[in-house]
């Protein structure tokens, strides 16, 4: 089963609940009200390090390809030119077999979040954790009174669609799930779409997935399906910002109206273009199948350590050990950088988050784990 919890905002809207916290099951917290920290993120772990082997960004490593590079780098003769985004715009409509007025190109999925909390009129948004935790304050900073639908480890963090209150006119739901790594069946999260509801689905990491199986992108026959879908967790384009939101032409204009002009710079739309190509799409298809075997590699290397997810899908992995701080000062030191997991409502303390690796660096890695986890 999963837990329903209702997490204040700064204009104290949440309902019986004190402004800036969450009743409910949520645990390990790292600020002064109590409430985990939304705007950590994986990159905090890095930011300023030097020579550390970086586990705590879900970005793949060794990208972009070079061939990415060049045609990147070939469009900054065209700098001059405002972007012009209506070619980007239909190879991504064509990539989902949907017309271009169903694409909003966006400054990557963090845009997105932002533009859905401040151009929908919604007034009960619930969000399915754990998960990336910047839909929620996205949609605090625009005044909302945010829901939690909390998922729970004895039921391997899995949906159920019957712990989402039928009152939520906004559903936020990612999938694969950062940072559980769980695959919901496409099925189950269509079950939350009802009339009047608008439903998020982040399928930021669904790339990763060999087949993209359980994939929403490209369905018109779900009522108020949003999907929201990165570029640059598999190309390597973090620096870069780019990524776009497909939904029913109505909700893409309001998304668009509260957009700057020219949001998205004239180098990311020729990455995206370049992104949702025939043979990008077989690179990313062979880099998932890869990713796959790494990641099966390294949960049978995690097990002897504390409990796993094992129903893993994504290209990173959630770890539960005790003393699990500790153990994540101490992998710095021997030169590894983990993704603390306290600051996911759902979480706690004794949880870290471990992006997957070619093999040779995950053996690396567990031998560094066992000795701070020993020492």
């Amino acid at each position: 089963m999963s837990t329903a919890t209702n997490a204040g905002t700064s204009s104290g809207m949440a309902s019986g609940v004190p402004s800036g916290t969450s009743s409910g099951t949520a645990s390990g917290t790292s600020s002064d009200t109590g409430d985990p920290d939304l705007r950590h993120h994986g990159d905090a772990e890095v930011r300023g390090a030097v020579g550390l082997t970086d586990l705590a960004v879900n970005v793949r490593a060794n990208t972009p390809p070079g061939w990415l590079k060049q045609r990147i780098a070939a469009s900054l003769d065209g700098l001059a030119a405002y972007p012009d985004g209506r070619a980007a715009r239909a190879a991504v409509a064509a990539r989902h077999g949907l017309a271009p007025d169903r694409v909003l190109l966006t400054s990557g999925a963090a845009e997105a979040f932002v533009l859905l909390a401040r151009a929908l009129k919604v007034r009960q948004p619930v969000v399915v954790h754990p998960q990336f935790t910047e839909p929620e304050a996205a949609l605090r900073d625009a005044g909302h009174a945010v829901g939690r639908v909390l998922l729970r480890e004895p039921d391997g963090f899995r949906l159920d669609p019957a712990a989402v209150p039928d009152s939520a006119d906004l559903v936020v739901i990612g999938n694969p799930t950062n940072p559980t790594s769980v695959l919901h069946p496409a099925a189950s999260i269509a079950e939350l779409a009802m009339p009047g509801r608008v439903l998020v689905v982040d399928e930021a990491f669904m790339d990763a997935v060999p087949g993209e199986r359980e994939a929403l992108a490209g369905r018109t026959d779900v009522p108020g399906l949003v999907v929201l879908r990165s570029l640059t967790k598999t190309w390597g384009l973090a620096g870069l910002r780019i990524g776009y939101v497909l939904a029913d032409p109505e909700t893409i204009a309001a998304l668009a109206s509260a957009q700057p002009l020219w949001p998205v710079s004239t180098p990311a739309l020729v990455a995206a273009e370049a992104c949702v190509g025939a043979g990008a799409l077989a690179e990313a298809e062979a880099a998932a199948r890869s990713i796959a075997s790494d990641r099966a590699y390294l949960l049978d290397g995690l097990r002897e350590f504390g409990a796993v997810v094992p129903a893993a899908e994504g290209p990173f992995v959630l770890l539960r050990v005790a003393g699990a701080a500790m153990a994540r000062e101490r992998l710095r030191e021997r030169g590894f950088a983990v993704r603390r997991g306290d600051t996911f409502p759902g979480l706690g303390p004794d949880w870290l988050r471990i992006a997957v690796r070619d093999r040779g660096t995950t053996d690396r890695f567990l031998s560094a784990l066992r000795l701070a986890l020993g020492g």
